[in-house]
């Protein structure tokens, strides 16, 4: 693939005033696609602390302090929902999810670069690094990658890494997409993209927030009570803004759904749990959620995950479609995660014909039609030399 250098642009702008920041999204609306980037703090809130936007246009980069005294975001919001501009980012869903946050809608039309590398034949999760070298041949400085962005005032040196996220994301962009258009290849990202732009895929419900816990237990009522402190938990932490973790550990709940505690000197008794929560506002909330869950009726408990239907799927079998998987992605330069997950293999390995992905569209195509026809003896693997071979049987 070969390589393009980037344009020669002006030193990135440091934006921190509404007026600035209303010229440029005026400027770069009249733009067909722009990069973009952010920088964020998440170690002590639950919401990510958006700290800087990086916007790169055909002629300038910006660099858009979020937390500038008495800036207003609304001309950024507009921007990114403009649906004549293309918003181009690496690496999309924690950016996807910060903008969903503050704005209230998904930044449309977006593309994620680190998608189409894995459809282009960079392999899984392609860093913007990799990128960067291979297709515009740039070397990035990542000395700054675990700064404190909340912390102001910004060095010049962090103003020009935070640039570079977006200075060489264009010519990404652009040479991705030329080889993706030559070869056909764009319709094969388009339900990752739609993944990616479904506000669905971010939202943080706090009725399956147990689920996650994974308890190693059947019993209605403790799953009941389990269920109900990790929604009252999730609820809290999204309320005050602070990690989940540091408001209650995920083995402390699971020991607080076990013992079902209904007074403050039961509760204070749990691992993590000091007295001042037992008897303040959160733990006061905590064990109204542990009655309410305790006084269900048994109709309203829930089920524990039901158990896998039929015998376990074969290890050799799932060897032989891991290795199919790894040659068809080979074969057509294509990341083996964008084609089946560890998941839809198994289910191919045991179901006749499992509803996923794998067996739909372009994947059927390219991989789908040969893991049926391995499975059912029609195909045969060798090996040619040092590749792998599909021998029709």
């Amino acid at each position: 693939m070969p390589r393009r250098l980037p344009p020669a642009f002006p030193p990135p702008r440091l934006i921190a005033d509404s007026l600035a920041l209303a010229e440029l999204c005026e400027r770069l609306g009249k733009e067909p696609f722009i990069a973009v980037d952010t920088e964020f703090m998440r170690e002590r809130t639950y919401w990510p602390e958006l700290c800087l936007v990086q916007l790169g246009g055909a002629e300038e980069i910006a660099v858009v302090d979020a937390l500038a005294p008495g800036l207003d975001l609304a001309p950024l919001g507009r921007l990114l929902a403009n649906p004549g501009v293309t918003k181009v980012f690496h690496a999309a869903r924690q950016d996807v999810e910060i903008f969903l946050h503050r704005f209230g809608s998904v930044p449309s039309p977006l593309f994620d670069t680190q998608i189409a590398a894995m459809v282009a034949g960079f392999g899984d999760q392609a860093s913007y690094e990799a990128l960067a070298r291979a297709l515009a041949g740039a070397s990035i400085d990542k000395a700054h990658r675990f700064s404190d962005w909340s912390v102001r005032p910004l060095s010049s040196a962090q103003i020009a890494y935070a640039a570079a996220d977006v200075t060489y994301l264009r010519v990404i962009y652009e040479v991705l997409l030329d080889r993706l258009e030559e070869e056909g290849r764009l319709d094969w990202v388009a339900d990752e993209m739609a993944a990616l732009a479904d506000p669905a895929s971010y939202a943080h419900d706090p009725e399956t927030a147990w689920e996650k816990l994974r308890p190693r237990s059947s019993n209605r009522r403790y799953l009941a009570v389990l269920r109900a402190v990790a929604a009252w938990r999730e609820r809290e932490a999204q309320r005050i803004n602070i990690p989940r973790q540091r408001l209650i550990k995920d083995e402390t709940l699971l020991e607080i759904a076990a013992s079902m505690p209904s007074t403050a000197a039961e509760l204070a008794r749990a691992r993590g749990i000091t007295e001042g929560f037992a008897k303040g506002k959160s733990g006061a909330g905590l064990l109204a959620a542990i009655a309410e869950a305790r006084a269900l009726p048994e109709e309203a408990l829930p089920h524990p995950p039901a158990p896998r239907q039929g015998p376990p799927p074969s290890p050799a079998l799932i060897a032989l479609l891991k290795v199919l998987l790894a040659a068809k992605a080979e074969q057509h330069e294509v990341a083996p995660r964008l084609l089946a997950s560890a998941e839809e293999l198994e289910r191919l390995a045991t179901e006749a014909a499992p509803d996923i992905p794998a067996l739909r569209g372009w994947r059927r195509h390219i991989f789908g039609e040969a893991a049926l026809a391995l499975k059912q003896g029609r195909l045969a693997l060798g090996v040619d030399g040092r590749k792998v071979r599909l021998i029709e049987a």
